[in-house]
């Protein structure tokens, strides 16, 4: 045993789960925590930043871009509920991040007295969103749940989890036995009579198609194997990108992978996805479609109706699923493959000015670049038709479609992969929802780079309200401030630019001063290609 505070407890058990950085934002609550972390500032590193929302952020950004998790602390009450629209976020794409938080003191919990930052349950609040949370009541209790709480956020399904602590166990000393990580609970087993009933419909199947989701990230080598041995393509939309190099002939988006749905696809493969694109987006379902899924969350299964359904690990599942199928890689469907993902560069080249815009950043970015996407035009382009070449190389906020979390996102990002390049990519409307941590990024030397999208309005909205409402539209038109003296008032080196040849320029000279910057891309909401007639095809 050692006599540590609570503050010290925790940092001690961050450290033994492989943390290194913490973000941060500074309460009364959380001073003894605070303290921990100064005292240890030779082995784990505090980020702090100018908004709540920011910290968990960039916790999230930093846990998709590499799979490793991140934690972030932050006041209780408001401060805790400041965080909600990450943390829910985290949730929807499955991201490994810890809040670490306050809580009144000891002997005011739970009686709503009126104690600073004070909320009704904030841990029962905590419980309904998250995959783990629990107080940690006194100093000694502290390895064991936050032990507990690692092991419930990176195995399984992994996700996020909260601990609180009572302000004045924070401070508090006492004899603390620590403990080594609890370790990664075993993934289940693919049940091998489920695999053969899988494999009896591979082998029966004339047009396969193999859908790629965020389950899927770490199971690249394994799905490429079972798509090169059955002739199938590998369709992904946001958050599959990258399990497969989109430079592949069998790796489609979702443009071509509809060209291939409406050609007798007759079985799906789902891995690590909720299906909803093709089940949900694009029905009716091709005449006799078997549709079957690999997911390593039990719960998920119950949520579709499936022909086989396969509790599993995404690689251990598609690995199993190889060794029982036959090999049937036929020529002809290679060259139906090869005509879909024609049509897909064909149908998003139309989608100007965005699609010249997001080549530009293709080209620009190296293979291992990455971008940071947003609820924005050019956002809603690259979730369609930007090539991916490696996992973890696009983050998105997934089916959350959650404003104003993109620029903070890649702060994270950034801190995590100081040596490659991040781009965000985020809309006028929603950078200013965290726009003032440009001060974070200066302050801590944070070299990324924004490119922010200028039309003057929440777009999707305002083109909605128009279409929808004859013409009409409320709340949806912006006033903006000067974005270029708005950067270099934090100190920071801004270009604008109203062409594709302009943002690759600017992107270069970004890139190449290895220091915070800011893009501002001119654009007009009644000039963009609507995004629609790629996420309800049918429509085209």
């Amino acid at each position: 045993m050692t006599r540590m505070t609570g503050g010290d407890a925790i940092v001690d058990s961050l450290l033994r789960h492989g943390v290194d950085t913490i973000f941060g934002l500074p309460g009364v609550q959380m001073y003894g925590l605070f303290d921990a972390f100064a005292r240890n500032a030779n082995r784990l590193k505090v980020i702090n930043a100018r908004h709540e929302q920011t910290t968990a952020y960039m916790a999230l950004g930093y846990a998709q871009s590499t799979g490793k998790p991140s934690a972030f602390t932050v006041v209780p009450g408001p401060g805790v509920m400041n965080t909600m629209g990450a943390l829910t976020t985290a949730w929807g794409v499955n991201a490994p991040i810890m809040c670490i938080t306050g809580q009144v003191p000891s002997p005011m919990i739970g009686r709503g007295r009126g104690q600073l930052h004070e909320m009704p349950d904030q841990l029962g609040t905590l419980k309904t969103l998250l995959k783990f949370a629990e107080r940690i009541e006194h100093p000694t209790e502290a390895p064991q749940v936050m032990a507990r709480a690692f092991q419930a956020m990176t195995s399984g399904r992994p996700g996020p989890v909260a601990v609180e602590m009572p302000w004045d166990m924070f401070s508090a000393t006492a004899d603390v036995t620590t403990m080594d990580p609890l370790g990664k609970r075993e993934n289940p087993v693919p049940d091998p009579d489920k695999i053969a009933a899988l494999a009896k419909l591979v082998d029966g199947a004339k047009a396969p198609m193999i859908w790629v989701g965020g389950g899927a990230v770490d199971a690249g080598p394994e799905i490429l194997a079972l798509a090169e041995k059955i002739g199938a393509a590998v369709v992904s939309f946001r958050m599959g990108k990258g399990v497969v190099d989109s430079r592949h002939p069998l790796s489609l988006n979702t443009v071509g992978g509809f060209e291939l749905w409406d050609k007798n696809t007759d079985l799906l493969i789902g891995v690590g996805t909720r299906l909803d694109v093709p089940i949900a987006r694009w029905a009716p379902a091709p005449a006799g479609l078997k549709i079957a899924r690999i997911d390593i969350d039990p719960i998920e299964h119950r949520r579709q109706a499936v022909d086989v359904a396969i509790v599993a690990d995404a690689a251990d599942g598609a690995r199993a699923l190889t060794a029982a199928v036959k090999s049937k890689d036929d020529p002809a469907r290679r060259t139906v493959i090869a005509a879909a993902k024609a049509a897909q560069q064909a149908a998003i080249e139309k989608a100007d000015p965005q699609y010249s815009f997001m080549r530009v950043i293709r080209e620009v970015l190296p293979d291992d670049g990455i971008v940071v996407d947003e609820v924005t035009q050019l956002g809603y382009m690259i979730w369609y038709g930007y090539p991916v070449h490696q996992p973890r190389r696009l983050i998105s906020s997934g089916f959350s479609g959650t404003l104003g979390y993109g620029f903070p996102t890649a702060l994270g990002v950034k801190i995590a992969n100081p040596d490659r390049p991040v781009v965000s990519v985020a809309g006028d409307g929603g950078f200013l929802f965290g726009g003032s941590d440009l001060a974070t990024a200066k302050q801590f030397g944070i070299n990324l780079v924004t490119v922010v999208v200028n039309n003057a309005s929440y777009g999707n909205v305002k083109r909605d309200q128009e279409r929808l409402y004859e013409g009409r539209h409320s709340g949806s038109v912006l006033t903006n401030p000067d974005f270029q003296a708005y950067a270099r008032a934090f100190g920071i080196a801004a270009w604008r630019v109203e062409t594709a040849d302009g943002l690759r320029g600017a992107l270069r000279e970004a890139l190449a001063s290895d220091a915070p910057a800011l893009i501002e891309v001119m654009s007009d909401i009644d000039k963009d290609y609507p995004p629609y007639a790629f996420h309800q095809p049918r429509l085209r």
